[in-house]
């Protein structure tokens, strides 16, 4: 059985476009519906109880939609609500901090494994339980870096400033023999050039949402519910933000490569 059912994906705001272009990729027959809740973010310094309500408010946005398999492409929600949204929900819900972490202990030589992320993923310690789930004597550096939201959202991840702000937030992984180091936030794909500059080329790497995208197919295969191209030969994208159509818009087609996408604003309530 296939199924053209859209897959969700939601985000603080524009960063999982990057678990999206990915997806784009590797799964070219499937449909996927995308929700920024650009209004709101960053969701890093956000309580957890505000980020598990505002993750709700957007997963029931998309079931409304009829997705047939929800991706929260944000590490802060993730960290927070993914195993409460699963529990409650009939559908396949994956998140990015499994994906990352496995692929980063497969990666890493020396078991020297840094992660980077918002306040609140680095307070939940939601990655260093996962590594050590997998490589139980792994040494887990962990960086918080709420600067680097602000700097994607506003589409300056180009800019002088930005090296500069990356340069000195990732000052303290120096000297700390790490040779693999997690993106635990969708948006800091969009500074990955400045980011493996600082850190060195000796550094792998790791985007946890793009490492999802594998899991996302092997997972569409197991339930049977894999778009083909015989069910829509061609898919249909949607596009959603509650904060500025036009700032996303602008981030969007630049990131993915394209300049077709109109996104559509939407309002979740409680703002």
């Amino acid at each position: 059985m296939t199924n053209n059912r859209p897959i969700g994906f939601i985000d603080s705001g524009v960063g999982g476009l990057t678990v999206v272009k990915e997806a784009i990729k590797q799964l070219p027959n499937e449909s996927i519906l995308y929700l920024g809740d650009t209004a709101r973010c960053p969701y890093g310094p956000r309580p957890a109880e505000q980020v598990i309500e505002y993750t709700w408010q957007m997963t029931r946005f998309l079931l409304e939609k009829n997705i047939k398999m929800l991706v929260i492409a944000c590490n802060t929600a993730t960290a927070v609500a993914l195993e409460e949204i699963k529990e409650q929900l009939t559908i396949p819900v994956i998140g990015v901090i499994l994906p990352g972490s496995r692929a980063a202990v497969k990666a890493s030589k020396n078991q020297r494994i840094g992660v980077i992320g918002t306040n609140g993923t680095i307070k939940s310690d939601s990655y260093k339980r996962a590594l050590h789930g997998k490589a139980p004597h792994a040494s887990v550096v962990s960086l918080a870096c709420p600067k680097f939201v602000p700097i994607v959202e506003s589409k300056q991840y180009h800019s002088s400033v930005a090296k500069k702000i990356v340069a000195e937030t990732l000052r303290p992984l120096k000297n700390k023999r790490l040779d693999t180091v997690i993106l635990g936030c969708t948006h800091y794909p969009l500074l990955r050039p400045l980011i493996q500059n600082e850190l060195g080329a000796h550094i792998q790497l790791i985007d946890s949402g793009a490492e999802t995208v594998g899991e996302v197919s092997t997972l569409l295969d197991y339930f049977s519910i894999a778009a083909t191209s015989q069910d829509d030969p061609h898919p249909k994208h949607a596009f959603f933000t509650t904060g500025s159509p036009k700032m996303f818009d602008e981030i969007a087609n630049d990131w993915l490569d394209l300049d077709t996408i109109s996104s559509i604003h939407t309002d979740l309530g409680g703002f």
